[in-house]
């Protein structure tokens, strides 16, 4: 198995992901004409981890997403579901509590982590819904979300030959830089079909989440989403 369906069903998309985690990493550097760097800057200042606070890294893959946080003194626990992924992170980066676990029913007590956050994962999710509401489930009360996941660029002719660019240009790009370049035709169908800012804000309210708001990163290529729990 290469590649997922649009279905999603989690032996295949973590299949899919064991197949391309040894180059995974510098494969998202050059299909995102390198923006992919800015864009985990731009989670980890949303995140704001602080030194002692606990922070939850969902669809964390090797952990690339996870060393800013751990940097600031926060303890971090990337978790991902496909063991593939883990193992190539665990080889770079021995030192992480890495975590094998489901979105959708992870392996944590309720009100545990001061943050949880998932980059370019929540979308290869079966389940949305339930994620967002395990997600929140873990938070302890006055915690916070950040969800950095591709979205729908807001000026209509730069979506236009952004679309173009996932169906046409991706496939090829991938085959001469990844390991498994077929999983990369269903990854830019998933971002093609990928609910909009406003609909996943939307979501985000539903799962119990409030102060729900969002910004957009490189014209709407990409979306922050943060909320926050309770109190």
């Amino acid at each position: 198995m290469t590649r997922a369906s649009l279905d999603k069903q989690p032996h295949e998309v973590a299949s899919m992901f064991d197949d391309v985690a040894e180059r995974y990493d510098l494969t998202n550097d050059v299909l995102s004409l390198g923006q992919a760097r800015l864009w985990r800057k731009e989670v980890a200042k949303a995140v704001d981890a602080r030194p002692a606070q606990k922070v939850l890294d969902l669809a964390a893959g090797t952990a690339t997403s996870s060393l800013p946080f751990a940097r600031t003194g926060a303890y971090v626990v990337p978790c991902d579901f496909s063991l593939g992924m883990l193992r190539v992170g665990k080889q770079r980066h021995s030192w992480l509590p890495f975590t094998a676990g489901d979105a959708t029913k992870l392996p944590f007590k309720d009100d545990t982590f001061d943050a949880v956050t998932i980059s370019f994962g929540l979308r290869n999710v079966q389940d949305t819904d339930s994620a967002l509401r395990e997600m929140y489930r873990v938070t302890r009360p006055g915690g916070r979300v950040v969800i950095c996941e591709f979205s729908h660029p807001t000026w209509a002719p730069f979506r236009t030959v952004y679309t173009e660019y996932l169906m046409r240009a991706l496939p090829p790009a991938a085959r001469a830089v990844s390991s498994s370049p077929d999983a990369y035709v269903y990854l830019a169908e998933s971002i093609r079909a990928w609910p909009d800012q406003p609909a996943l804000a939307e979501r985000l309210r539903k799962a119990g989440w409030g102060s729900v708001a969002w910004r957009n990163l490189t014209g709407g290529v990409v979306a922050l989403h943060r909320g926050f729990k309770a109190e």
